[in-house]
């Protein structure tokens, strides 16, 4: 069933779900608007932290002078986070409740560090961007949607937050939802659902609130458990990246995750960048014969030939084929401290497949920085099976490593 609640720019989806599924997503927001405590809450009123965790956390605010625990300290783990109060690096927390499991990214809300978020938002599948109450949408705010947007993070929840402060008013919320929809975007319609929340007292987002009666939507942990997951993903062209070859005997199984789409026993498949075809003749799961595999399961494949097949090739199915091409254009955003410039040798990682690869654009730029965001044209030593970032998440991004250290300089999503 679908339903439209008032204030929503975006479908809900709601209805029963299978309780084995597994849903990942980030918190993102400007500096103070309440991420940590959000989580912390989040976590604690679903009874998913456990005695030992809370009662550290009450010492150590009792150490600050604070007579309620501090449940951002749940997710600020770093030494300097708890000395400095923000949040630095990423927190990943996983908690799980009767009707789905998951995977939170909490990240920081400083400028200097976006490349945290963007790393956090990669592999969401839906953002909460939170707002404080009594600011509305900030330059931040703004810029954390946008990117949400660029990496196309398939949904987002508006949480304007410490609603408590602003005495649970409805028209400072319909404000900044209205000013959230016309400021903050990126390269596509902004579908986003906004709850006001206080995260500090738990108002809406556990349990409903008793102090916002105007407020007829769900609580962010319903929205949490009721959004759908991985939509389309095995509905979507075969994408079989190749991550190691397993000798049985005179057998060569071909292990890995499935990007996208479905493998079944018969299937023609074409190994890329070789162009060779061959069938499947095999497929196993966790040790255990089946007849088919759908995306994301991890799967080893037997094919009906003995065909040159190594970590970093990719098998697809079907006439809808990625394009083979030693020329990358796309969207990045610099993560290190590391400038990239024009002319950078670097190595190119897509997928299972690392390739040497030269920097020959930077959007006219003249080098990339820190949490920058830019465009770039490469030029790699050997082809590479694209799709494009809009298609596909998985086999749209690439990952430009420093050939010296191996440090990770530049996340970037494919343009076709």
């Amino acid at each position: 069933m679908t339903t439209t609640h008032p204030l929503t720019t975006g479908p809900l989806v709601t209805g029963p779900l299978a309780e084995t599924t597994l849903l990942r997503f980030a918190t993102a927001g400007s500096v103070d608007d309440g991420k940590s405590t959000l989580v912390g809450r989040l976590l604690h009123d679903s009874k998913s932290v456990l005695t030992d965790q809370l009662e550290a956390v009450t010492h150590a605010s009792r150490n600050r002078g604070q007579d309620t625990p501090d449940l951002a300290l749940l997710t600020d783990g770093l030494r300097a986070e708890r000395e400095q109060g923000i949040t630095i690096d990423v927190a990943y927390r996983y908690f799980a409740t009767p009707r789905r499991r998951f995977i939170l990214a909490d990240t920081p809300g400083h400028v200097q560090y976006t490349r945290n978020m963007v790393t956090g938002a990669s592999t969401a599948e839906l953002t909460v961007v939170l707002v404080d109450a009594r600011n509305g949408v900030v330059e931040q705010t703004r810029r954390h949607a946008a990117i949400a947007a660029l990496l196309r993070v398939p949904h987002m929840v508006l949480a304007v937050n410490k609603m408590d402060l602003v005495g649970y008013g409805q028209r400072e919320f319909d404000r900044i939802v209205a000013d959230f929809a016309e400021r903050a975007g990126g390269p596509r319609p902004l579908r986003f659902t906004p709850v006001p929340v206080s995260a500090l007292l738990g108002d809406n987002v556990v349990e409903r609130s008793a102090h916002m009666d105007w407020y007829r939507g769900p609580t962010l942990l319903d929205l949490l458990e009721t959004v759908p997951v991985g939509a389309g993903a095995a509905d979507a062209p075969v994408r079989f990246p190749v991550q190691y070859v397993i000798r049985h005997g005179d057998a060569r199984y071909y292990a890995g995750q499935l990007a996208s789409g479905t493998l079944r026993v018969g299937d023609r498949v074409t190994v890329h960048p070789s162009g060779t075809t061959s069938e499947i003749t095999a497929i196993d799961a966790l040790g255990t014969p089946v007849e088919s595999a759908h995306a994301p399961q991890s799967v080893s494949v037997r094919l009906a030939d003995q065909r040159d097949v190594a970590r970093g090739d990719m098998l697809t199915s079907g006439v809808d084929v990625p394009a083979l091409t030693q020329e990358v254009r796309g969207a990045v955003c610099h993560l290190t401290d590391r400038p990239l410039r024009l002319g950078d040798r670097v190595l190119v990682r897509h997928t299972t497949r690392t390739v040497k690869g030269i920097v020959q654009d930077l959007g006219g730029a003249a080098e990339l920085t820190a949490n920058d965001l830019g465009r770039i044209a490469l030029r790699t030593s050997r082809p590479l099976a694209l799709d494009a970032y809009a298609v596909s998440r998985r086999t749209g991004a690439f990952l430009l490593i420093d050939p010296a250290d191996g440090a990770t300089l530049t996340a970037g999503m494919v343009d076709l």
